[in-house]
């Protein structure tokens, strides 16, 4: 990569987004204090509270989710007395680190989340033809092996994403889990705090005009929700089996006879592509995360 991309100059850091995930929160606030690590020569970095009412509560939003009012009708909201607070903390954002779409966005921004999915450090792509990104992700990826780092690709043909960071010409997620909410764990910041790191690294090895050699990366991508098994009244009727709820791999043949000894029942297994199921105690193993 020899690259036909503009210098990175400024580079947003976002954390609570999402109220109650703190790693973002604690690393923003620590970086607003003592900003030496983040520090790049010829780069602004600025790491900043995103949605700090929801912070102060210690929940994920206030009147609604910050991380989906970032499309035109939002922003371009007219600001009355009972616009919602998230929309216009949207607009805010908007106008420091934006506006979106133009020239003058920040080109990189890292918005910091947890997940109490086992995810471990996941990154998160908006853009498969963002060679600037996926050159970015692949140097991340290299840095923290042989630790894993997946890749989840959002992008859709016509749907445009209203993230907070879709403000920035280049816009990364990072997501990194288990961790409750509410809940700070230090090796869950400590691998947030590495990508961010190496994220950084590679923004100073890129303006210092390093060529980058082809790669590919490989992805994943959601082809579709799995519902908990429901009753008439929708009502869900199941819970994840204890093998099941910490992993995310595909549910197997073995499983079957797993859970049909686990359960003591004896009573016929349900199963299909999406979930096991013993019909009479309700214990389940649902393939919720089966990427290809």
């Amino acid at each position: 990569m020899s690259s036909p991309c503009a210098p990175v100059r400024r580079v947003g850091l976002f954390g609570g987004t999402h109220g109650n995930e703190l790693s973002g929160v604690l690393l923003v606030r620590h970086w607003q204090q003592d900003g030496a690590e983040i520090q790049r020569p010829g780069v602004e970095v600025k790491p900043f509270l995103t949605n700090p009412r929801a912070v102060e509560r210690c929940t994920r939003y206030i009147d609604c989710d910050l991380n989906r009012v970032f499309d035109s009708e939002s922003l371009g909201r007219p600001v009355v007395e009972d616009i919602p607070y998230e929309v216009r903390r949207a607009q805010e954002i908007n106008h420091i680190f934006g506006p979106k779409g133009s020239d003058d966005a920040y080109d990189l921004i890292f918005d910091l989340h947890n997940t109490t999915s086992n995810m471990g450090g996941t990154i998160i792509l908006e853009n498969s033809r963002d060679d600037f990104t996926i050159q970015m992700v692949h140097y991340i990826k290299n840095a923290l092996a042989p630790e894993p780092c997946p890749v989840l690709l959002i992008e859709h043909p016509s749907l445009k994403y209203a993230t907070t960071r879709s403000v920035a010409k280049h816009p990364v997620g990072v997501e990194v889990g288990p961790q409750p909410q509410g809940v700070a764990r230090g090796d869950v910041l400590d691998k947030m705090r590495k990508i961010v790191k190496h994220g950084l690294d590679f923004v100073q090895l890129f303006n210092e005009g390093k060529e980058f050699p082809p790669c590919t990366i490989e992805v994943f991508k959601i082809m579709e929700k799995v519902d908990y098994p429901r009753n008439k009244n929708g009502e869900i009727t199941a819970i994840i089996h204890p093998k099941l709820q910490v992993n995310s791999r595909r549910v197997s043949i073995c499983d079957i006879f797993y859970l049909f000894l686990c359960c003591f029942c004896y009573i016929v297994v349900y199963f299909s592509n999406k979930y096991l199921k013993c019909q009479y105690c309700q214990w389940v193993l649902l393939n919720t995360l089966d990427l290809p």
